[in-house]
């Protein structure tokens, strides 16, 4: 299903407008917003943009202050975007996961630097995959690189493995690289590590999820898998000129990349992270310490093979399932999230006990985040230009 969005209306609605609209949001550098200013602001950014719908959360003191949705789940048949619509979660899938990873690490289940090969009895290679394509490891067999990867790898995104094996010539799975050398974003070195997680344990990357995370924090609509009961209310991505894409609900559950969730559950994970809920505040020491530098002049593409010193005024990093800067006010941990349609960003300043999370179900949303961060956290540190998100001309 298909069809075209015209932005010249008024299309903005306002949802879980928090109990006090003269409420004061505090910002990173000690200045402060009205919730009032942010619901004029969002909506005509939006508008200029041409964004469909976005759900947006800001978090004071480790707790969420401003919680709001925007626009539309569907532009075309104009239904209201919800804090309780499912959304597409992109590549926020990978934050999740980290924490789920770090909670085994912490419960002394799994060791971040033991090569993930030698908790197999087995080759990766000789087991029978059992899923469409993710767990066929059998291009691995004449590859000795794989057996030095570890988790801690596979979260800092130093594995070695490319973005995904249909991203090679052959579309065969192989590591380009000596593992732990250099950054190299990969979906598929988490799923590596999702694989084996599951072979070690016995349990579906779903169970593990449900019963160290979702469970745990009340996230009663999100799954790494699109469910039945999400036929109600989801959110269809939107191209650049308003069109739908067809809504994906068949994908198999892989860490990275299929986590289904809304906007009042994400709000729920980052307040879980922010204060300790899952793991204890050494463990998320941990998350977001810096693994290694990054250098590249963009986070994708071709760009991310060339260097450059643009970065070290913030010493860019990457952590532990989260990408890391530091500002005038501490550290900070960011990802990201970006499928056909679905565009998302959250950063969390734990000095300042501030964070805000975005979700957009449109391909423009990116456009707008720089000077959304800085309207509404008074974020300028965000490496809009490594993460390539240009801005709407004039903002």
């Amino acid at each position: 299903m298909k069809g075209k969005l015209g932005f010249g209306i008024a299309l903005i609605l306002v949802l879980n407008i928090s109990s006090s609209v003269a409420q004061r949001i505090s910002r990173i550098d000690g200045s402060k917003i009205s919730a009032d200013v942010l619901d004029q602001e969002i909506p005509e950014l939006m508008r200029k943009a041409q964004v469909a719908g976005m759900a947006i959360a800001i978090f004071n003191q480790n707790h969420t202050v401003y919680k709001r949705t925007f626009g539309y789940s569907n532009a075309l048949t104009k239904k209201p975007l919800k804090s309780t619509t499912n959304i597409y979660g992109a590549s926020l899938s990978k934050s999740v996961f980290a924490v789920l990873v770090m909670k085994l690490v912490e419960e002394g289940k799994l060791d971040l630097d033991k090569p993930l090969q030698e908790y197999l009895p087995e080759p990766i290679y000789d087991y029978l995959h059992l899923k469409r394509w993710h767990d066929d490891y059998s291009t691995l067999k004449n590859d000795t690189l794989y057996q030095k990867i570890t988790a801690r790898m596979c979260l800092d995104h130093t594995s070695g493995f490319p973005n995904w094996r249909w991203d090679l010539p052959d579309q065969k799975l192989k590591v380009m690289r000596v593992p732990g050398k250099r950054y190299s974003y990969s979906g598929e070195g988490m799923v590596y590590l999702q694989v084996v997680m599951e072979k070690m344990f016995g349990k579906s990357l779903e169970q593990m999820a449900a019963e160290l995370v979702f469970e745990p924090l009340g996230m009663n609509s999100t799954a790494y898998t699109f469910l039945p009961a999400f036929e109600k209310d989801y959110a269809w991505g939107h191209n650049t000129k308003g069109a739908l894409y067809e809504k994906d609900k068949d994908n198999e559950a892989r860490s990275p990349s299929t986590m289904e969730t809304t906007l009042d559950d994400l709000t729920l994970f980052v307040e879980g992270v922010l204060q300790d809920k899952i793991i204890d505040k050494k463990t998320t020491a941990q998350l977001f310490t810096p693994q290694i530098r990054l250098r590249s002049v963009q986070q994708m593409g071709p760009m991310s093979l060339k260097d450059t010193d643009a970065y070290d005024g913030i010493q860019l990093s990457y952590g532990l399932g989260f990408g890391l800067l530091k500002s005038p006010f501490g550290w900070a941990a960011f990802k990201e999230g970006h499928g056909d349609g679905f565009q998302h960003y959250m950063i969390l300043f734990p000095k300042q006990k501030t964070a805000v999370l975005i979700m957009t179900n449109s391909d423009n949303g990116e456009s707008i985040f720089k000077k959304l961060l800085e309207l509404t956290i008074a974020d300028k540190y965000t490496p809009w230009k490594w993460e390539n998100y240009t801005p709407y001309p004039g903002m």
